[in-house]
This record gives structure tokens, sequence and C-alpha cells, in this order.
């Protein structure tokens, strides 16, 4: 399957971001879902660990090498990065949504729109932060 992604798309990055983009959308889809049983805020929340998840399945088929870590560990890894990140989105989202939209009469779908920016923001640091740090090689291999 990697050899497959490989050949279609070569960087790294950019199979990055596309595997990101479906975990986004999980993560989305997921949050309007969510939002009819719960609070927004809440809601933000619980997608973001849907979509977290299926980052993590995508990223370790089709974007980073091998680690040489256990599955636990790098899913730990994983989370450790993500919960920088969720902070991010959170921020962004709700800053959005609360704060600024509300203070320029932005109202078309403001939820959404906030809580895509939100995704959308931790593209870079996170790439980098899984790089280096999730998914990095143990020494010796």
């Amino acid at each position: 399957m990697r050899e497959r992604a490989t050949a279609i798309v070569a960087s790294p990055f950019l199979r990055f971001v596309i595997s990101g983009g479906i975990a986004a959308a999980v993560n989305i889809v997921s949050r309007i879902a969510l939002s009819q049983i719960m609070p927004f805020s809440a809601a933000i929340v619980l997608a973001y660990l849907a979509g977290m998840t299926t980052a993590y399945i995508l990223m370790k088929l089709f974007v980073f090498d091998q680690s040489g870590s256990s599955v636990r560990q790098e899913y730990i890894r994983f989370g450790l990065v993500n919960l920088v990140s969720l902070l991010q989105v959170w921020l962004v989202s709700v800053g959005l949504a609360r704060w600024f939209f509300p203070l320029i009469n932005y109202t078309w779908n403001a939820d959404t729109t906030a809580h895509i920016i939100g995704v959308l923001s931790p593209v870079v640091t996170s790439y980098l932060a899984h790089k280096s740090f999730t998914f990095a090689r143990k020494d010796g291999q």
C-alpha cells in the first residue's frame, strides 16, 4: 500500500497533507454530528479524537517510515503532539466562533468556518513534530 501511495505522491509532506485532509474531514463531519447532541466546545474535543485516530492510521500506513517503536509508543507520542495541536485547534475555533466572528458580524456557518480554520492551523508544526518525534527512527535503524 505504501509503495503505491509513494508512487502516486512522492513528497511525504504532500502525503501528510492528504492524510491530514481525510482526517480533518472525519473531524469536521464528526463535530457537526456531535453538535446535535452536545455543546460545540465538547463536540470539538470528541471530534478531534476521531480525526486523530484516523490521522495516526493513515500516516503510519502512507506517510512515515517504520520507526522501530511499538504501535503503543507511537500512538502515545502521536497523542502528545496532538494534545498541543488540540489546544491550538480549540483556541482558534472557539476564539473565531465566539469572539472574532461576532465582532465582525460574520454569521454564515460561523461554527463550521471557525472549526475548519482551527483544524487547518497546526499543519506545518504537526508534520515537523510527527517526523522528528512520533515516527522518528530509533537509533541504529
